[in-house]
C-alpha cells in the first residue's frame, strides 16, 4: 500500500538510505539480454535498448549512462495523467551526479545577500509548513528525435516528461527565514551533480526575486506521496510550476540570494533558443537573436493509439490522450481530419490542476476506408494553441507543435 505524503517522515528517509546507495551508473553489458525499441525517428537512429536495471526505476528506454537519459516507453502515457515514480524520466547534464545520498548528513545552503545565512537539514525541511500541487516537468530537449533535419543534443523521444502531484515546503517560506536584504535581484540554485572539470562551468540556475517568492515554487522532497526516487533528485528538488525543467535543479543543496545579475554559464549562454515566432527558423537561418528558455508551451497527444494503427471502418473510432497548456491550464482540445482546416472538439476530463497533464476524449468518425491523418491541438487558458507548422532549432529545444498520427481504416 503507498503511504501518504504525511508519512513522508525522517524514519522513512532514512530507511530508504540502503535503496539510493544502490550504484545509478550502469555499464552497457546490462543490455546484452534486454529487449530493443525502435522510436522511428525520421532520421535514423532509431533502436534504443530498454532496461530495468537502474535503481528505483521499472523498464526504460536507454539513450545514455553517462549521464543517466532514461525515459519511458510512450504507452505509459495512457494509463492516467499522474506519470508512475517509477517510470519518470530521468535526465542529468554531468556524470557526477549523486549515486548515493545519506539523508540524515544532507543540508541545504541559504547564503548571499539575506540576513540570516542558513543551513538546513532534511529533519528541519520535514517540519516545516508544506504544500502540494501538481505540475508537468518536461525536458527542454523532449521530442529532439524527431526533429528534421536532425539535430545535437539528447535524442529524446516524446516521453522526457512527466506529470505528478509534489509536496514541499514553498521557497518563499525558506527565503522569509533568511530574510532578504534590499538590493536583492535574483535566487541562484545548484544541486549536489558537481562540475566534472575545472573548466566546465557547474550547473546553476536562476529566478526572479518576485517569482521565486510566488507561493508555488517549492523545495519538493516528495512526488505522488512518496519520497523521490534517487534518480530523480532525491532528497530534494526545486519545483518551478509551468517552466521548463532545466530549473527543477536536482539534489539542491544550494540557494544563494544575488544582490546583481547572474552571469553564471548556464544563465547567459545555456538553454537558449530563437527570439522569433514559436522560436522556429528554417535550417541554416542566421541573423536572430537568441533568449532563455523558460516557460512550457501547450501539447497534446493521442495515447490509446499510435501512428499506422489499423482500426475498422464504418463506426466511430474512440481516442484518448494527454494535454498540458504549459504555464497555464487547458481550455480546450481539438481534433482535425483534414489539416487543420476544420476542427472538432474533444471532451476534457478531471482537471487535477492547472500546470498537470489532462485526459481527453473523443469518438472520431472516420470518413471511408484507407489511410486518414488525424491531428490533435491544444489551446491554453490564455489562448495560446500548438501551432500547426512544424516547429524547428538548431538546438532541438521546445517542439510543441500539433501532433498528427495516421490511422488505416479497413
Amino acid at each position: 500500500m503507498r503511504d501518504s505524503i504525511e508519512g513522508i517522515s525522517r524514519r522513512r528517509l532514512m530507511a530508504g538510505a540502503a535503496i539510493l546507495a544502490a550504484p545509478a551508473i550502469l555499464p552497457r553489458r546490462v543490455f546484452a539480454d534486454e529487449p530493443v525499441v525502435d522510436l522511428h525517428s525520421p532520421s535514423g537512429n532509431s533502436l534504443r535498448h530498454i532496461s530495468s536495471a537502474f535503481p528505483e526505476k521499472g523498464p526504460m528506454i536507454v539513450h545514455r549512462t553517462r549521464p543517466n537519459w532514461l525515459e519511458p516507453r510512450f504507452e505509459i502515457f495512457d494509463k492516467g495523467v499522474f506519470t508512475p515514480n517509477n517510470q519518470h524520466y530521468v535526465s542529468w547534464h554531468y556524470q557526477t551526479f549523486p549515486t548515493e545520498v545519506d539523508p540524515d548528513k544532507f543540508t541545504l545552503a541559504v547564503r548571499g545577500h539575506v540576513e540570516k545565512p542558513l543551513t538546513i537539514s532534511m529533519k528541519d525541511l520535514l517540519a516545516m509548513p508544506r504544500i502540494s500541487l501538481a505540475a508537468v516537468s518536461q525536458c527542454a530537449g523532449n521530442s529532439r528525435l524527431y526533429f528534421e533535419p536532425g539535430v545535437a543534443g539528447a535524442p529524446w523521444a516524446n516521453g522526457s516528461m512527466a506529470n505528478a502531484l509534489w509536496t514541499g515546503v514553498p521557497l518563499r517560506h525558506v527565503l522569509d527565514l533568511a530574510g532578504i536584504k534590499p538590493g536583492a535581484q535574483v535566487i541562484r540554485f545548484a544541486g549536489a551533480d558537481e562540475s566534472p572539470a575545472e573548466d566546465t562551468p557547474r550547473f546553476m540556475k536562476s529566478l526572479s526575486i518576485d517569482h521565486a517568492r510566488d507561493g508555488e515554487v517549492m523545495l519538493a522532497f516528495g512526488i505522488n506521496g512518496e519520497q523521490l526516487p534517487l534518480l530523480n533528485g532525491f532528497p530534494l528538488r526545486l519545483v518551478v510550476p509551468g517552466w521548463v525543467a532545466t530549473y527543477w535543479i536536482k539534489a539542491l543543496n544550494d540557494i544563494e540570494v544575488l544582490d546583481q545579475p547572474d552571469t553564471n554559464y548556464w544563465t547567459v549562454k545555456g538553454y537558449r533558443f530563437p527570439d522569433v515566432p514559436d522560436h522556429t527558423v528554417a535550417p541554416g537561418q542566421t541573423g536572430y537573436n537568441l533568449v532563455s528558455i523558460t516557460k512550457l508551451f501547450p501539447r497534446s497527444f493521442v495515447t490509446n493509439l499510435k501512428d499506422g494503427d489499423k482500426v475498422a471502418s464504418g463506426k466511430p473510432v474512440y481516442l484518448r490522450g494527454i494535454a498540458f497548456g504549459g504555464d497555464c491550464g487547458v481550455a480546450k482540445v481539438e481534433l482535425s481530419l483534414d489539416g487543420g482546416q476544420s476542427w472538432q472538439a474533444a471532451k476534457l476530463g478531471k482537471d487535477e490542476g492547472k500546470y498537470g497533464f489532462r485526459r481527453w476524449e473523443s469518438n472520431l468518425a472516420l470518413p471511408g476506408t484507407g489511410a486518414h491523418a488525424v491531428s490533435v491541438r491544444c489551446t491554453n487558458s490564455k489562448g495560446e494553441a500548438q501551432p500547426l507548422k512544424t516547429t524547428w532549432n538548431p538546438q532541438g529545444y521546445m517542439r510543441f507543435n500539433v501532433e498528427t498520427i495516421k490511422l488505416t481504416a479497413a
